[in-house]
């Protein structure tokens, strides 16, 4: 009797080691397979993205970014692909108009950690915005990447033309050609090129767009900086301003695209559109090769677009995101990366890097109305100088 006790002592005691190595076994492979037992692994926090994963994977960060600055951005990506910093984080580029890029911020869109618009115009209403929702500073750290001011681009011969009858290419001149219900043959007996075609990107949607309006304002005011509530309650500057706004031709969401398609269907689409310089000058000898030359003029009141990069202070995003994004800042503002920017039209923010050579495009493009310098440039005005404008707009063009 005590033997067979014995046996089955004996029996108990294998299942109770062979269960014991089997729990040791599943618990180290899930927690090697979880990076749960590095201590250096990072942590996700409350409604962090956990972009950062296991030891030796790649951090994930998404750069919402206007689409003039597509080309550019790319070839970066690529470049910095290459770099040891490179083969630890992933960037992934997200085209958005620079206004959309900050709605999808203040409504939680957690592939955002990075808001890289046109200009700073919008910062303001941003942040408000921001802080009424999640109450923190928005931005952890702000750098200019590079600059453009705004041009017109218009099709040589029509430019000609415009020039013989109104003597100047401003918004004064160019609301006086949209007003006319003789289009062409009253401005210059050419019936065959129809009405006059202006165009510019959406207001609520894109910074070029919401810039032509500030300029508008600056234009009407003959002024450069305090543009006050006051002028835009004028009702001569909303009738003028609603008269030529009803005259636009479309409203792209994109100042990249909108000149493409100036380029691709030539004068039936736009005789001229209000673009930043450095999408005009990517699409210079574009247009030359299709229909012929087209001429840039600089209005008389400009504006920089200082194309600023935002790493933003998100509940989603993970201290190693933000490292991360920093990180391609710095290489954004290297040498070599700056110099790629001037070739596709931008002045760079690097003061080091020169942009009147040789083979600038400032040099090349100079017999198209290329300058540097842009004439006078006006202030940012305040948040709610640009609401009011962008509601006296939605007004007056019935919510377009």
């Amino acid at each position: 009797m005590a033997s067979g006790k014995s046996s089955l002592f004996a029996r108990i005691i294998v299942v109770l080691a062979i269960v014991g190595c089997l729990y040791a076994a599943y618990y180290y492979f899930n927690r090697n397979k979880a990076g749960g037992g590095d201590s250096g692994a990072p942590q996700s926090g409350a409604g962090s993205t956990g972009s950062a994963g296991s030891k030796g994977s790649a951090v994930e960060i998404g750069i919402a970014y206007g689409t003039e600055k597509k080309n550019w951005l790319e070839w970066a990506v690529q470049e910095f692909a290459n770099t040891p910093d490179g083969g630890k984080i992933k960037i992934n580029l997200i085209p958005k108009g620079s206004l959309e890029g900050a709605q999808a911020l203040v409504a939680g869109d957690k592939t955002i950690q990075v808001w890289s618009p046109a200009s700073s115009l919008y910062k303001d209403t941003f942040v408000q915005d921001w802080q009424i929702k999640y109450s923190n500073a928005p931005i952890l750290k702000e750098e200019s990447l590079a600059l453009t001011p705004m041009v017109f681009v218009i099709w040589e011969e029509r430019y000609q033309a415009l020039i013989q009858k109104y003597k100047s290419l401003n918004f004064t001149t160019i609301a006086q050609a949209l007003q006319e219900k003789g289009g062409w043959n009253a401005i210059a007996q050419k019936p065959e090129w129809g009405l006059f075609k202006l165009g510019h990107t959406h207001p609520t949607k894109s910074n070029s767009g919401l810039m032509t309006l500030v300029l508008m304002a600056y234009d009407f005011d003959n002024k450069t900086r305090d543009l006050t509530l006051k002028d835009l309650l004028d009702v001569q500057f909303q009738n003028w301003m609603a008269t030529m706004e009803r005259g636009v031709s479309g409203l792209s969401d994109s100042t990249g695209t909108m000149m493409k398609d100036m380029v691709l269907k030539g004068p039936s689409s736009y005789d001229a559109v209000f673009v930043y310089e450095s999408v005009a000058i990517d699409f210079l000898r574009s247009a030359e090769g299709r229909w012929g030359e087209v001429h840039i003029v600089y209005p008389r009141e400009n504006m920089w677009s200082d194309n600023p990069y935002y790493i933003i202070d998100a509940p989603w995003s993970s201290k190693e995101q933000r490292a991360a994004a920093d990180t391609f800042l710095k290489f954004l503002l290297t040498e070599n990366v700056q110099k790629e920017s001037l070739r596709h039209g931008f002045r760079p923010a690097d003061p080091n890097v020169p942009i009147k050579f040789a083979e600038s495009p400032f040099t090349v493009y100079q017999r198209y109305g290329l300058q540097i310098e842009p004439g006078s440039t006006c202030d940012p005005p305040k948040a709610e100088i640009i609401s009011n404008l962008l509601q006296i707009w939605q007004r007056s063009q019935g919510g377009r």
